[in-house]
């Protein structure tokens, strides 16, 4: 699968990155919406969707989201449900990208195992496996992903992963393992520190506001949300996300719930402004065992104190230096809470631990590292190359 050299140009672009992903560019903005628009600085990426189904014509959709940054959305048509079929069209739709953009020298990153069912025939200088959950323990996943994953760790020169938790199960399953957990864009979500006008449907809403943003599945704590709820109905609960994978129905309703549904990345700081509390509503479950909450620094530059199910990746670092409360059931998540609720609990002191801590992050840091190591593994990659072309030349046994 992988190209025999890569040939360096101080003159030329670095090579481009073609992402394989799990998830819709538009979706949410997350972990890949950072990074691939920090690596679109230097080379082109192209961003490669799942394939949407629908009763149009077959076609490769292709948009310029921003320079050197293209969307990639296969339309297959609703019959083709064939999984051998399914393969060989996207296996021509890669083939036919490449051809059309001029792709010559490409690294291939891969958000999910499940797309080398059709990427097997690509020849990339480097493969890199951005495992940034265990998709394996998500609700519908397929069979084969632990089997597609095992071979992708076969392929790949280097294997991130999303926290510290996923780094510790992954690293002894390839030989080039690094950990990358959530990182921040503090300017952004520092802006809800200077209380603004609220956002329309926000505005009415009483205080105290306890606040989550995310998106609502199988992880979110639906249980726990309605027993804290009810025995607070004082406090109202502000949340904002897409409700996917799980039945909008089986959601507590209740007066002092509000579901304001999905809102953008850029509104997000003026609705984080309008809380009293910040909440991480992780249900304990297979789904959430090495989830990496990108939401909790986000909560935290925006000065916003949280009360956090025990994640493990929030209990370590963010509990044990008390940045974050950490709550095991409902008595102690309203405990929390509600000694948070006193102005004199997240003082300056707690303010200036927290902007100690995230002033070591950023997600331009994240991929400067990142950077860096697919550059160091391309370029030995290429020494190896012509390591074996000089024994070649001389005669002498590989």
């Amino acid at each position: 699968m992988h190209a025999d050299n890569y040939t360096p140009n101080a003159r030329t672009r670095k090579p481009d990155l073609i992402v394989f992903s799990h998830l819709r560019w538009d979706f949410v903005y997350q972990r890949p919406q950072h990074l691939l628009k920090r690596s679109a600085n230097d080379r082109r990426v192209f961003f490669v969707e799942e394939p949407v189904f629908d009763n149009g014509s077959m076609c490769l959709h292709v948009s310029e989201r921003e320079t050197n940054l293209k969307i990639v959305v296969p339309h297959l048509p609703e019959g083709l449900r064939s999984e051998v079929a399914k393969t060989a069209v996207l296996h021509d739709m890669v083939h036919r990208l490449i051809a059309d953009n001029n792709i010559n020298q490409f690294v291939a990153w891969y958000y999910t195992p499940m797309a080398l069912d059709f990427t097997r025939h690509l020849r990339p200088l480097a493969v890199v496996y951005d495992c940034m959950d265990e998709l394996s323990a998500f609700k519908g996943a397929p069979e084969c992903l632990k089997l597609r994953e095992r071979e992708l760790f076969k392929i790949a020169d280097l294997v991130f992963t999303g926290g510290q938790t996923l780094y510790e199960a992954k690293r002894n399953q390839h030989h080039s393992v690094f950990a990358f957990p959530s990182s921040i864009d503090r300017d952004h979500f520092m802006q809800a520190r200077a209380q603004g006008p609220e956002p329309a449907d926000q505005q009415d809403i009483p205080h105290p506001r306890l606040g989550f943003f995310g998106v609502v599945d199988e992880r979110f704590d639906v249980a726990l949300l309605d027993e804290v709820s009810r025995r607070r109905p004082d406090w109202h609960f502000v949340i904002i996300g897409p409700v996917v994978k799980i039945d909008p129905a089986t959601l507590p309703q209740r007066e002092n719930i509000h579901y304001l549904g999905g809102k953008s990345y850029q509104e997000l700081p003026e609705y984080i402004a309008g809380w009293d509390v910040a909440l991480l509503l992780f249900a304990q479950n297979e789904s959430t065992k090495f989830v990496s909450p990108t939401k909790t620094p986000e909560y935290l530059a925006a000065g916003k104190p949280v009360v956090s199910t025990p994640i493990r990746d929030v209990v370590y670092p963010y509990g044990e230096r008390g940045l974050v409360r950490i709550a095991n059931n409902a008595d102690e998540f309203v405990a929390a809470a509600e000694a948070l609720l006193d102005p004199e609990a997240c003082g300056k002191e707690w303010l200036n631990k927290v902007d100690d801590f995230l002033a070591t992050m950023s997600w331009d840091e994240t991929w400067s590292r990142m950077s860096r190591l697919i550059d160091d593994t391309l370029a030995k990659k290429t020494r190896a190359v012509l390591a074996r072309a000089n024994r070649a030349g001389s005669g002498v046994a590989a």
